[in-house]
């Protein structure tokens, strides 16, 4: 009856501690002995500072993302704690066993506990200190928390019974401390997808216990050290996406239990070390995307445990061994990219069952080889950028491969029907080839394709109309083909279709319109569209891309244009649009280029065209692709522009680093808005071939990054300001056939800008770039003179230099002139002649 009291009373942690003293009875004995035995053998609560030190934790965790995010930050399992709870009973905190002796917390799970939808919350990394407290941890798991700062060197120092610690997807930067290193019972360490740089620490060899070590994505730079090789009972290693150079140390051959070694995206140099069959235990060896160079090594095939080699984008050399096909254990072979030949034309008997296989740009050529037809488990093929000849086989059409990449080779004939009524194909990319006919009208069958890629190819007819029945389809790319037919495919508001290129063909009729409200590329310019721009084109709010240039568009430019506030890019070029450039145009603060060139808009270029705050701000270089979903590359048509007088092509993976207004060849008139000097980011600026009329802007001097300035053609008078010169970027300056007059400024860049066509057919333009001196005007008396003018005391002939000199060689000059003259003459003359002369 006591004992049951006693234990009601103490069974929880928060139990009062200011009761009455028992009496010392023997009841009391029996309890006390069975409360100590309880406390020993099934201690409940963790201890009293490891509480604290997490509640303290939470509390700096909130005040951080608090003080720097507007919207609410949710916290992943952390709500839970509080301070009338036992914290072994939390979530995400694991404490030993109730049978230890004492209650400790040995394990925290805080992977992604910080979300926001605000990208800019960030989390420094002072708020970790409460956590390095609790030294009885053996697992730390913080990743994917937004977390920025160095990483407490100290603290680290105190987990010394640590055995896992993950880091990644955090924005931890500078050097990684060398006290991680001294952790001796390490056996999982993941710091990667951060910003650490600095060379790795030579301690890294001191964790001996070490079995998984990634450091992937970071800045780590320099050669991999040697003492790497002292962890040899390492079972993963992985550095991938840094900077390392050099070779591949020998230290690494020492890792002898090593099963995983990913090396990928550095700048390593020379050749695989030929005894790299000596790590008999590899099953992953990834050397993508560095300098290795050399040939593959004989030693490989002594890897009999290796599944995985991935050698591709590399400076290799040499033929392909085709010994590698006798693996049995291989399952992943990349070797493309690099200057490897595929020169086996005989029978090639596989001994291996590959899942993945690219040998592009391996001058692989004649018909697809047939042996690939034995790989039934062949999920992906990348034979692309080769030599290939002949039609598409039936035997790949039906193999059920998901990935096929047949791009840049000279394949022919249609396209088998058996290809789209596979259930596993997803991406399909034939770019670039010698395919004709129509499509297959099956090609809606395929329902789980999500890339199609077809462009540069002869194939002709309409499009079938059962390819909006593809469900999972993202990337449509038709473009420079012979499509044609007026009638487009009808994608629903609902469907994922979100990059449409079918540019560069002969459709007709309007501009079609039924697309995915998550459409976010829409080319389909150099066609046969007429008709004005349809007002549905503002649902798609999340369009980025619009192309229509050198189609047949009429009509006005509509007013709901302003609606569609994602559009970074607008080319309307080679259109037939009228009337005028509406002011809500240029409240679209996203677009980084617009092209209306080669049109009839009429009226002055609003005033508020300084609004474009996509060409003030500098662009991002970090825009997400869709080609960051994949492991191949996916490049669109090139947006076609006016750079520096002829039509340029700009790649469509650096759209993000340009901006461009071009509004030449169209009937604008008026003044130049001052607004446009505010443009900092642009790099170029057409208003040729108009009517507009005025001074060119001073403000133009703020165009700093400015590299091609045309405004030829028009009715410009005045000077040429002097704020030019700023314009340290400038390449191409035309200002032809203007009326400016004055001085051509003069300054490093300006002076370079010396084609005389440049300045031709103004009415009295000067300067040493045309090779016209200016008339000289002699400086105002009031001037302060330097040491620097042109008119110095020692320069002027009015010096009092030039006075000494010039003064008694004048007096004697005229004395001779008047005695050769008659007018001095020491001969006597008649009285006469004397008084006429005094």
């Amino acid at each position: 009856m006591h004992f049951n009291k006693f234990l009601f009373e103490h069974s929880s942690c928060t139990a009062q501690t200011n009761m009455a003293k028992p009496r010392l009875n023997l009841a009391s004995f029996i309890n006390i002995y069975f409360f100590v035995s309880l406390s020993f053998y099934t201690s409940l609560c963790c201890p009293k500072e490891q509480k604290e030190a997490l509640l303290q934790f939470k509390a700096s965790l909130i005040n951080e993302t608090d003080s720097n995010s507007s919207l609410e930050t949710a916290f992943g399992g952390i709500e839970s704690w509080n301070s009338s709870l036992d914290c072994c009973q939390w979530d995400l905190v694991t404490c030993t066993p109730r049978r230890s002796p004492s209650r400790n917390v040995v394990a925290l799970d805080l992977y992604s506990s910080v979300t926001s939808l605000a990208p800019e919350v960030v989390v420094n990394s002072a708020v970790l200190a409460p956590l390095f407290r609790i030294t009885s941890l053996t697992k730390l798991d913080i990743s994917s928390n937004s977390i920025q700062g160095q990483l407490p060197a100290n603290g680290i120092a105190n987990l010394t019974k640590l055995l896992h610690l993950d880091l990644r997807e955090n924005s931890f930067n500078g050097s990684i401390p060398t006290q991680l290193f001294r952790l001796q019972s390490l056996q999982y360490l993941d710091m990667s997808s951060n910003m650490f740089n600095g060379i790795l620490s030579q301690e890294v060899g001191a964790l001996r216990n070490l079995r998984v070590l990634n450091l992937a994505e970071n800045f780590l730079y320099g050669e991999i050290p040697m003492e790497i090789g002292n962890l040899t009972q390492l079972r993963q290693l992985s550095l991938r996406q840094n900077r390392f150079s050099g070779g591949l140390s020998n230290s690494l051959l020492h890792l002898t239990e090593l099963q995983v070694l990913d090396l990928r995206n550095n700048s390593l140099s020379m050749e695989i070390p030929t005894n790299i069959g000596t790590m008999s235990n590899i099953s992953t060896l990834a050397l993508s995307k560095n300098q290795l160079t050399g040939g593959i090594p004989l030693s490989l095939q002594k890897l009999s445990k290796l599944a995985t080699l991935q050698l591709d984008s590399n400076l290799l050399s040499g033929d392909i061994p085709i010994w590698l096909l006798d693996i049995k254990a291989l399952r992943v072979l990349n070797l493309g990219g690099n200057n490897l030949t595929w020169n086996s034309n005989a029978n090639v008997a596989p001994k291996c069952m590959l899942s993945q296989l690219s040998l592009r740009s391996c001058r692989v050529a004649g018909p697809i080889p047939k042996w690939i037809s034995t790989q039934k488990s062949l999920d992906f093929l990348d034979l692309s950028e080769n030599e290939l000849g002949g039609n598409f086989p039936e035997w790949l059409a039906e193999q059920n491969v998901g990935t096929i990449i047949l791009s840049d080779n000279k394949l022919t004939g249609s396209l088998p029907s058996p290809l789209f009524q596979s259930l596993n194909l997803s991406v399909l990319a034939l770019s670039r080839n010698y395919f004709s006919g129509e499509l297959p009208r099956n090609m809606g069958d395929t329902t789980s394709v999500m890339i199609l890629m077809l462009a540069s190819n002869n194939f002709s007819g309409p499009i079938p109309k059962t390819i909006s029945k593809i469900y999972r389809l993202l990337l449509l790319d038709l473009s420079q083909n012979q499509f044609s037919g007026n009638t487009f495919p009808s994608f629903g508001p609902g469907a994922l279709l979100a990059y449409v290129d079918v540019s560069s063909n002969r459709l007709s009729g309007e501009v079609p319109v039924n697309f995915a409200l998550g459409t976010k590329i829409l080319a389909l310019g150099q066609n046969e569209f007429s008709g004005p721009l349809p007002q549905n084109l503002s649902s798609l709010r999340e369009l980025e891309h619009l192309d229509l240039h050198n189609n047949n568009i009429t009509g006005e430019l509509p007013e709901f244009l302003y609606q569609m506030s994602s559009l970074q890019v607008l080319n309307l070029r080679n259109n037939s649009l009228q009337g005028r450039i509406p002011n809500a145009l240029f409240n679209l603060s996203s677009l980084r280029i617009l092209d209306l060139s080669i049109n009839n808009l009429t009226g002055s270029i609003p005033p508020n065209v300084g609004g474009l705050v996509g060409m003030i701000e500098d662009p991002s270089t970090t825009v997400t692709t869709i080609s960051d979903m994949f492991t191949f590359s996916i490049e669109f048509s090139d947006l076609l522009v006016n750079w520096k007088k002829s039509l340029q092509g700009l790649s469509s993976r650096n759209l993000d680093i340009y901006c461009f207004l071009d509004l030449s060849k169209n009937q604008l008139s008026g003044e130049i808005p001052t607004s446009l000097g505010g443009l900092k980011s642009l790099k170029l600026l057409n208003i040729s071939y108009n009517k507009l009329s005025g001074n060119i802007p001073m403000s133009f001097g703020g165009l700093e990054s400015l590299e091609s300035l045309d405004m030829s053609r028009n009715n410009l008078s005045g000077k040429i300001p002097l704020t030019l010169a700023n314009l340290q970027q400038l390449g191409t300056l035309d200002v032809s056939n203007n009326k400016l007059k004055g001085q051509i400024p003069m300054g490093s860049q300006m002076d370079r800008l010396n084609d005389p066509n440049s300045y031709a057919n103004n009415s009295g333009l000067c300067g040493m770039q045309i090779q016209l001196p200016c008339p000289m005007t002699p400086p105002p008396e009031y001037l302060p003179r330097t040491e620097d003018s042109k008119f110095e005391a020692g320069d002027t002939w009015f010096s009092w230099i030039g006075a000494g000199i010039g003064f008694p060689l004048g007096f004697f000059s005229a004395l001779v002139t008047i005695y050769f003259s008659g007018y001095l003459n020491l001969a006597p003359r008649s009285s006469q002649h004397r008084l006429r002369w005094r």
